[in-house]
């Protein structure tokens, strides 16, 4: 139901804000409508601005791996291979930890065994399976990656103290671990509460 003040009507809410045109007999002028900005609330925008700093990093990192000859993709992967406790990891759970197709993957961890980054081979408890290894030059390219990171790091992060990158990490690794939790109850998990 519209509540009217002024000239004006809003929703209850009181959201969205219209002018009423005023009429007469004698002149019939109509004035455009005025929308009030809405503005989300902090959650909303939180979701946002994780977003867009994430994709704004995946920008300017790629733009510094271009140099070592990687694409997004490869750089994601080594990385992720880098930071696996162990030798190995199987390409499957490779998969399932970038959220990306074995096809897909496969494809791009061909590319970089011909590049000399990774070599995989033949799981011994599952044949059909491959465990993904790093070689000496991957191992070299993360160290070089890992000094670039380093130093985009500082300046991304400039203006904050230590502490406050402390509770930011701390923050945004509760938002991790609310979600890895939805994703690990399924559909139950991923229903909205409200539903």
């Amino acid at each position: 139901m519209d509540v009217k003040k002024r000239g004006r009507t809003s929703s209850p809410k009181g959201n969205i804000v219209k002018e009423a045109a005023p009429t007469s007999t004698k002149t019939r002028a109509t004035r455009t409508t005025r929308v009030e900005k809405v503005v989300a609330s902090n959650v909303f925008r939180l979701g946002y601005l994780i977003h867009d700093v994430a994709r704004m990093r995946r920008t300017v990192f790629d733009y510094h791996m271009k140099s070592e000859g990687l694409t997004r993709s490869q750089w994601w992967i080594l990385a992720n291979l880098s930071r696996h406790e162990g030798d190995s990891i199987v390409s499957s759970e490779l998969a399932k930890l970038l959220d990306v197709g074995k096809v897909t993957l496969g494809g791009l961890l061909d590319r970089l065994e011909v590049s000399g980054y990774v070599y995989r081979h033949p799981d011994k408890k599952d044949r059909r399976a491959k465990q993904i290894f790093i070689t000496k030059a991957g191992y070299a390219t993360i160290a070089r990656m890992r000094v670039i990171a380093e130093d985009l790091n500082k300046r991304i992060s400039a203006g904050l103290s230590e502490e406050q990158i402390r509770e930011m990490e701390s923050n945004l690794t509760l938002i991790k671990d609310n979600i890895r939790e939805m994703l690990a109850e399924g559909a139950d998990g991923l229903s909205s509460e409200a539903d």
